[in-house]
């Protein structure tokens, strides 16, 4: 996946600097085949509806969310978004004609950029399938034959919709209602691009699949929507990476992810996160998991100016099993507002969540959790264990949990630790021939060890990498 290099203070002067030192920072010179005005008005969500030849009832929904989304407030818990213009931001962007069926079809410009990700080097070696969107839009899809024979499904959502329309019907806004939250509101109203994914009754599949998003427009919003539906005793990985170009002005990424646990299903999520530092990134991330059903989030957050992102498991089955193991890094200019909900319905349910947060450079990291465990959830199970560590007294990591117990027979353990760097570890690192950057480095990787362990090898490989060169600044 992708590399990235030294960068410096994010402003207007700087920004030259900044695309040339962030491998990923450039941004591509393309004519776009649709760009919208820039705002958004209900004309705006109608439109873009009907430029997708969506169903009426899709178009309804679209309106209806656009509704909710301006008579709502943002949630107080959201950080500072005065980064944001609203009215400046271009809320769709088509740069293709539909989705290429081969690598060679996708255009040269947006090609090479993908090239430099790695995504045909990953798809050949070590993907079931992969999804590349480009702004608003899926510009390249695959699925391996095998696969499809076996009735696994992988699309673009809105290929899903086209395809599958009594499918999403049933399920989408199921899990996140249209008026969960604003930005919610906003993701149902404008959403474009995304995967969709069906895995029928008892089929596993053994290599991930994986999406991998890319922002490449000043001022852009990107606003994905998945939705992944995991049958009967079905097994299925989904991975997703991001990267943005290096601009002076916010971007953007409002995402919506619905899944689907059924009955014995197991679904795992990894995310690796490498957003650049003007990307406002609030995504709402939600599963349902019925009867001893597994749900796995393994979130790793590093990049972007902004994260809000809390994934979240509504345990609704006998037995069920929901798991997040996060990671936030913060640097420089940086709030990683990360954290996990657990809501046990059934009885015999378990929950685990394991969060890492390191802060350095000033920067702020925030766990912000919930686990509810309702009445009739007898016998349920959860864990939390939440650490946080510290780089300088510049700094700074906050903690908020929230527990709310209406069941007597149940089990909660919740345990948290805030630590410091201590100048002797350091200095006997360093007293070792080690840098400084590498002493802390070394100290980090060994403090996120009990996450990294869990992690799948390729992705922890990568994971350890972005962590260093955090160490030395130069991740977004």
């Amino acid at each position: 996946m992708s590399r990235f290099a030294k960068i410096v203070k994010l402003d207007q002067k700087a920004v030259k600097t900044l695309s040339e030192s962030y491998q990923l920072g450039h941004h591509d010179e393309i004519t776009y085949e649709y760009k919208s005005e820039r705002g958004l008005t209900a004309k705006m969500v109608a439109d873009l509806s009907s430029r997708k030849n969506e169903p009426e009832w899709m178009k309804e929904l679209r309106l209806r969310a656009f509704g909710l989304y301006e008579m709502m407030p943002m949630p107080g818990w959201v950080p500072d978004m005065s980064g944001i213009n609203w009215n400046e931001i271009y809320y769709y962007l088509a740069p293709t004609k539909g989705t290429s069926k081969t690598w060679e079809e996708v255009p040269d410009a947006i090609k090479k950029t993908f090239d430099k990700i790695g995504v045909p080097q990953a798809e050949r070696e070590m993907l079931s399938g992969v999804k590349a969107q480009y702004d608003s839009e899926v510009i390249y899809g695959s699925l391996r034959k095998s696969l499809s024979a076996k009735g696994v499904v992988f699309l673009g959502m809105d290929d899903g919709l086209a395809k599958y329309p009594e499918l999403v019907k049933e399920y989408f806004s199921r899990i996140v209602p249209l008026g969960d939250n604003k930005l919610a509101a906003l993701n149902s109203a404008v959403w474009s691009g995304g995967s969709f994914i069906y895995v029928p009754k008892n089929v596993e599949v053994e290599l991930p699949l994986q999406a991998y998003f890319r922002i490449n427009a000043e001022n852009a919003g990107q606003f994905e929507r998945t939705l992944i539906i995991a049958d009967e005793g079905s097994k299925v990985h989904y991975v997703e990476g991001c990267s943005a170009p290096a601009y002076s002005s916010g971007s953007l990424h409002a995402a919506v992810v619905e899944i689907i646990v059924k009955k014995g299903a197991r679904v795992q999520y990894t995310t690796i996160q490498n957003w650049y530092k003007n990307v406002y990134n609030l995504v709402t991330k939600r599963a349902w998991v019925e009867e001893e059903g597994q749900m796995r989030w393994i979130d790793g957050n590093l990049g972007s100016r902004l994260t809000v992102k809390y994934p979240a498991c509504i345990l609704a089955g006998r037995k069920a099993r929901g798991e997040t193991l996060s990671i936030a890094m913060a640097g420089s200019g940086q709030h990683q507002d990360a954290g996990a909900k657990m809501i046990h319905l059934a009885p015999e349910t378990t929950s685990q969540i394991i969060s890492k947060s390191i802060s350095k450079n000033g920067g702020r990291a925030t766990y912000r959790g919930l686990v509810k465990i309702n009445k009739g959830a007898r016998g349920a199970r959860s864990k939390v264990v939440c650490d946080a560590l510290i780089l300088d007294p510049r700094s700074r990591s906050d903690t908020y949990p929230t527990n709310i117990i209406l069941e007597n027979e149940v089990s909660l353990e919740h345990e948290a630790t805030v630590s410091k760097v201590g100048e002797d570890q350091l200095f006997y690192l360093m007293s070792r021939g080690l840098p400084e950057h590498e002493a802390e480095a070394m100290i980090v990787n060994g403090f996120l060890e009990p996450i990294m362990k869990q992690i799948p090898l390729e992705y922890a490989v990568e994971m350890n990498r972005l962590v260093e060169l955090e160490m030395e600044g130069s991740v977004g």
